[in-house]
């Protein structure tokens, strides 16, 4: 009776998709405005996954720390931010979206303050702990709340506005962290922070959110203020309501119920990506980019201006392709790029050791930098968290959302803290590690990862946990 009475369920669902295909997509200002506050959370995050790069050598300099000091340093904001995913599902499903965002407001201003102001290693530590707690939550609430709430024909970019933002805020860091001091650039990076914590009183709740806590009447005023007060709602206000009622069975699930065979397939999808995003190397060639330069003989200054310059440009084309060539070919021509780069790294350090060709080096090195985090940016940089955001139901959400976020900063801490002495045990060794994870990303994206471009949340969700009958 039960698989009977889920697959009327679906049957409804599935009628209601082939009306929502007359309607139009209306990008309101009220939606606009809502994803402009959500990612001003996510330019925070950009400083802070680049601070390293922009202040190592006044932190160094100043308050005179260790490699190892530094390094740990480094970790500690993705350990902290490990810490965050713990409590990102739950709390977003406690405290809705818009309450988890004032938290990690709260969090990330209280660690940048501590950062600008320290005067020994404590605070600097204490400083970099907060603001990773706060950037955990940043990196589970803010793809999902844009998800939930932008029209289906373009939520792949405006949730890859979530990349945007970083990179905006890592060509902040690369930019004027040759100009600015350490504890100006903290301060930068609390500002955002700021910003929302003001924004977010304006902004609707998710209605998707809405739907399993709230009643009907809020479900339909967040739909109207983010569609517009003349659209008709009725239509995606069922489908959702559908789709709530489809997962209520099982909405007090256990957390062992995630591992059902309905569910293994998403989470397999939503931790490998997570895992192959930071074990390519990418948190810990965008945070040390100074010092590969440093290391290849190239200027720090020059190729961090550059790449400050860079930034914004690259990540605009991920934002543009993303809903018009979907979700995997963009996964695999990024994975290319990254295994391509990485291994031209090893072998340009392969050339230094051998004192061949020096000078050739210095600027392959530079291009293969800047080409490494264009092709991650149009990719793995921001998909696997738009993929996270679409592929679990919301009665998993919670769980499934905080293991996928928790895998993600837990291994970009062992990447991030390993990262300097791997560097110094073999240079063109680590970009061949890396180069060798790039290549098995593609294998997994080729056989495993699902295209969800142009699809509601709903439709994603009923197709991928759909069991075969039995």
């Amino acid at each position: 009776m039960v698989v009977k009475e889920e697959r009327s369920i679906e049957e409804g669902l599935l009628q209601i998709k082939d009306l929502n295909e007359a309607s139009d997509c209306r990008i309101t200002a009220s939606v606009i405005f809502s994803t402009f506050v959500a990612v001003c959370g996510s330019f925070s995050f950009g400083v802070a996954t680049g601070y390293t790069s922009g202040a190592e050598i006044g932190i160094k300099r100043d308050l005179d720390l260790s490699i190892a000091q530094f390094s740990a340093f480094g970790s500690l904001s993705t350990l902290g931010a490990a810490v965050g995913a713990l409590f990102s599902g739950k709390m977003a499903m406690v405290l809705g979206r818009r309450g988890t965002m004032w938290v990690s407001d709260i969090l990330c201003i209280t660690g940048w303050l501590s950062i600008a102001f320290a005067k020994d290693v404590m605070w600097l530590d204490f400083g970099r702990i907060s603001s990773g707690m706060g950037l955990g939550l940043i990196s589970y609430v803010v793809p999902v709340y844009i998800a939930e709430i932008a029209p289906k024909q373009v939520r792949g970019t405006f949730t890859f506005s979530n990349q945007l933002l970083q990179n905006s805020g890592l060509a902040m860091v690369y930019f004027f962290g040759n100009f600015i001091s350490w504890r100006t650039l903290a301060l930068l990076g609390a500002l955002p922070c700021f910003i929302q914590v003001i924004g977010l009183f304006f902004v609707p709740e998710s209605p998707r959110w809405l739907a399993k806590v709230g009643t009907d009447k809020e479900l339909e005023n967040s739909l109207r203020r983010l569609r517009g007060r003349d659209a008709d709602i009725s239509r995606e206000a069922s489908e959702i309501q559908v789709m709530t009622k489809m997962v209520e069975n099982d909405s007090k699930s256990s957390f062992y119920d995630l591992f059902q065979r309905k569910y293994r397939y998403t989470l397999v999808v939503g931790i490998g990506l997570m895992l192959i995003q930071q074990f390519s190397g990418s948190a810990a060639v965008i945070a040390y980019a100074s010092t590969i330069f440093r290391k290849a003989g190239f200027s720090v200054a020059i190729g961090s201006t550059m790449l400050g310059l860079f930034m914004i440009p690259k990540a605009m084309i991920g934002l543009i392709l993303v809903d018009n060539w979907g979700r995997r070919p963009l996964l695999l021509t990024s994975a290319f790029g990254m295994c391509i780069t990485c291994i031209l790294l090893g072998v340009s350090f392969t050339l230094q050791k051998m004192q061949l060709l020096p000078e050739l080096t210095p600027v392959l090195t530079f291009i293969c930098v800047t080409l490494y985090i264009g092709t991650y940016a149009i990719g793995l940089g921001g998909l696997p968290w738009v993929i996270m955001s679409e592929i679990f139901p919301i009665n998993v959400k919670v769980t499934a959302g905080s293991i996928v976020t928790l895998a993600s900063w837990s291994s970009s801490s062992i990447v991030l803290y390993a990262f300097n002495f791997l560097f110094e045990w073999s240079t063109q060794g680590t970009f061949f590690i890396f180069g060798a994870i790039g290549g098995a990303a593609l294998l997994f994206i080729w056989l495993l990862v699902p295209e969800t471009k142009g699809l509601s949340l709903e439709e994603i969700q009923v197709s991928l946990t759909r069991q075969p009958d039995e």
